[in-house]
């Protein structure tokens, strides 16, 4: 175990590694496409503002738990060896009045400014990921990723009700859409990382039930995906435009699903992986230019 605190003092970059900056934005993206897509013009400028603010700052309290958590796992493992709290670079301490501070900054925006409702229901997903994904279901089943995505998915609905102050059935449909993307999302990586989970005793679907299962299980999450996306446009919540890429990004999608399932090629379940990183934002951008284009529909 590396001796914390001991390789040298903290500098920004290793902070915001802890927000894990990149999911953060990913969310970001989610969360202000919800707050466009609940009204039929402009977001005010302040909820479009401070809510993605508050609600990033929670979202990055989240991630900086999840490093906290899992510093020994991390510094077993090739992809996260080198975190700033796996290294030593920031200590418990450090990270811990770090996440308190973004959270509680976070909270305090969202409550002031945008509404309870949003400040609760982002909590709810804070303590979801941080501590019952991250400190129990991680750890406890190989459905880990299929119950705690729920957790990642909210940032839609977040986004929604800071806009409305309630929540509808057309935000919960973009968490639908979020939580059936993330089992395929995650398990073509953790096929990539199966030896390094085994070798840390995290029950991922791969290490318990083995490759060939988990590559069905995509396939099969990746047509209930491609089911769930046409929704929006039988609800009448978005228009052709947006039908034609959801078809479109969701053909790509089962493409590399049976890529993976077909087994010729192994760069498949990274390639899976990054596909599906491109298909979300992708999905939500094109929802989003729809919504804008034929207004009618999306009304």
């Amino acid at each position: 175990m590396t001796d914390l605190g001991q390789t040298g003092a903290a500098t920004w970059r290793d902070y915001k590694e802890l927000t894990k900056p990149n999911v953060v934005l990913l969310m970001i993206l989610t969360s202000a496409i919800g707050m466009f897509m609940a009204v039929p013009g402009m977001v005010p400028l302040h909820i479009l503002v401070l809510g993605n603010l508050g609600i990033g700052l929670c979202a990055g309290s989240a991630a900086a738990v999840n490093h906290l958590v899992d510093q020994q796992v991390d510094q077993k493992m090739t992809r996260t060896h080198n975190r700033p709290i796996a290294q030593g670079r920031v200590t418990n301490l450090q990270a811990t009045l770090f996440a308190m501070a973004l959270g509680g900054v976070g909270l305090y925006i969202l409550i002031v400014w945008i509404n309870p409702l949003t400040a609760w229901l982002t909590l709810a997903s804070l303590v979801g990921y941080a501590f019952v994904y991250t400190m129990f279901l991680k750890r406890a089943t190989p459905q880990n990723i299929v119950i705690g995505g729920l957790a990642g998915a909210a940032p839609p609905l977040l986004g929604w009700t800071a806009v409305t102050g309630e929540i509808h059935g057309h935000a919960l449909l973009l968490v639908l859409i979020i939580f059936a993307w993330t089992p395929p999302h995650f398990w073509a990586l953790a096929i990539h990382r199966r030896e390094e989970y085994a070798a840390v005793a995290i029950p991922m679907l791969p290490v318990t039930h083995g490759v060939a299962f988990t590559k069905l299980h995509i396939l099969l999450y990746t047509i209930l995906l491609f089911l769930v996306t046409l929704l929006p446009y039988v609800t009448r919540m978005s228009g052709p435009l947006y039908l034609l890429g959801a078809v479109a990004l969701g053909v790509g999608f089962l493409y590399w699903a049976i890529e993976l399932l077909r087994d010729k090629n192994p760069n498949a379940p990274m390639k899976t992986f990054k596909y599906s990183i491109f298909y979300l934002m992708a999905l939500f951008v094109i929802m989003l230019v729809d919504h804008y284009v034929f207004p009618v529909a999306a009304l």
